[in-house]
């Protein structure tokens, strides 16, 4: 196993990170609840006794079993070997009291007297506004104080501009941003990284295959894997990707299997900085192209059209439907389409398409002019009502 640092922590960190959003299930396979817990547990420990050290949870995980299942993984000492992540769920928090006690509720969960480190989840614009007004940085200055905490993060999912305010409002020890060689330009992106780098902060990197669509050796990249100089699988790319880059110090793999444990064990000790040659590189930058050339909507995320006023998360409903098609995964794509879109996220609103009324309130803001109300239609009647 390889390891980096954080620029403002001294510790070794695994490069590869376990993350606990994806665990084995049983039964029906729809429900995130139903965690396998004894594989889980067994394949948390199995990546810590080859070299894992950093363990990234968070409170909705599994509809709340990721936290104490993790807590179970930790148990008989392996807790004293780990690095333990977990996150403050923003979207719930309506007063400064309710950061204290989801805290505390999570070290119990957890079985642990304190988090080594704790992020803010999933920050936006609205987010970070009602945290702030809260007193969200005064809260974690003081759990910093009494032990409950040790270093403060925060993850990210929005623009860049909401990203560089949130970087400089604060001494974070890291930042967690979705990245891969997809999302370059999405939410906060290569500047992102550069910025929040040169900040001082480090990068812990999510969704580094996107949920798993990089991963399948679909038929459109088959071509370039073949033809490569080195033989690897889609995910050995994917990672390695990640890894070239210097200022990434962890890259977090939601693993569902023993197989994928035991492969992402063996491409992270490849996963040095700026190891990648020329070639290698032009065989990733092949695959992107292949992809991108299969986008349906050319929505670009800019979440102008929003809000709607019936609640479709606009973006979100493009971004699925062009996953399915783009990366031939039309199951995954509905299954992860139908639980984001839920209304967990947004005050019990459902955003899907089949939620849109035709007002055409969005298509005035859209600064590519779509058609948004006949794409929305287009994903309604692939996805369902």
């Amino acid at each position: 196993m390889l390891y980096r640092k954080f620029p403002r922590c001294s510790h070794d960190l695994s490069i590869l990170g376990f993350g606990c959003m994806r665990l084995p299930l049983s039964g029906d396979k729809q429900a995130q609840g139903n965690v396998d817990e004894q594989k889980a547990i067994d394949m948390i420990r199995t990546a810590i006794d080859s070299g894992v050290n950093y363990i990234d949870t968070a409170y909705p995980y599994h509809d709340g079993q990721s936290e104490p299942i993790v807590g179970k993984a930790l148990a008989e000492g392996y807790r004293d070997t780990v690095f333990l992540a977990t996150k403050l769920p923003s979207w719930l928090i309506t007063t400064r009291e309710d950061m204290d006690r989801y805290l505390n509720e999570q070290l119990a969960r957890l079985a642990t007297d304190h988090i080594d480190f704790y992020l803010l989840h999933g920050l936006g614009s609205e987010t970070w506004e009602n945290l702030s007004r809260l007193g969200v940085l005064e809260f974690l200055d003081t759990a910093r104080a009494d032990g409950r905490i040790r270093y403060p993060a925060f993850s990210f999912h929005d623009q860049f501009p909401v990203f560089k305010e949130i970087v400089d409002a604060y001494e974070w020890v890291f930042a967690q941003i979705q990245y891969n060689y997809m999302d370059e330009e999405n939410q906060a992106g290569t500047k992102g990284l550069k910025h929040a780098s040169e900040r001082g902060l480090g990068i812990v990197v999510m969704e580094p295959l996107r949920g798993g669509l990089l991963s399948g050796d679909t038929s459109v990249i088959h071509p370039h894997i073949l033809d490569a100089p080195v033989r690897r699988t889609p995910s050995e790319w994917g990672l390695r990707w990640v890894w070239n880059h210097p200022e990434v110090t962890v890259v977090l793999s939601g693993m569902s299997s023993m197989e994928q444990v035991k492969e992402n064990i063996t491409s992270a000790e490849q996963g040095l900085p700026d190891s990648l040659s020329p070639g290698e590189l032009e065989v990733v930058e092949k695959m992107r192209a292949t992809f991108a050339s299969r986008i349906k909507i050319p929505c670009t995320g800019c979440r102008y059209c929003m809000p709607c006023p019936n609640g479709v998360d606009i973006p979100e409903c493009f971004n699925y439907y062009n996953q399915a098609y783009t990366y031939e995964a039309e199951e995954k794509a509905k299954k992860v389409y139908l639980w984001a879109l839920n209304g967990t996220f947004s005050g019990g609103i459902p955003g899907y398409a089949s939620c849109c009324i035709q007002c055409g309130e969005c298509e005035d803001k859209c600064p590519q002019g779509l058609t948004i109300r006949d794409y929305l239609q287009e994903v309604a009647d692939y996805f369902g009502k």
